[in-house]
């Protein structure tokens, strides 16, 4: 199972560096992707982690989530 969220606020390799680090603290995720250029990270999930909980964790680093699939 799988989510991928885009998002926004970006600019550079540290970005990326802050939302891997925030996604990948969270429990039942077991791999993070994120990709400056799609503006967006893709999340492999052990289970199902609520949309709310992803969207407060890339928050907290600083960043907003505009969509989830």
């Amino acid at each position: 199972m799988g989510k991928t969220l885009k998002i926004d606020g970006m600019m550079c390799s540290h970005c990326v560096m802050h939302v891997q680090k925030a996604l990948s603290a969270l429990p039942d995720i077991s791999e993070v992707n994120v990709r400056l250029e799609e503006k967006s990270a893709h999340v492999k999930l052990e289970q199902n982690v609520a949309d709310d909980i992803l969207k407060n964790a890339v928050a907290d680093a600083g960043y907003k989530v505009t969509e989830i699939k």
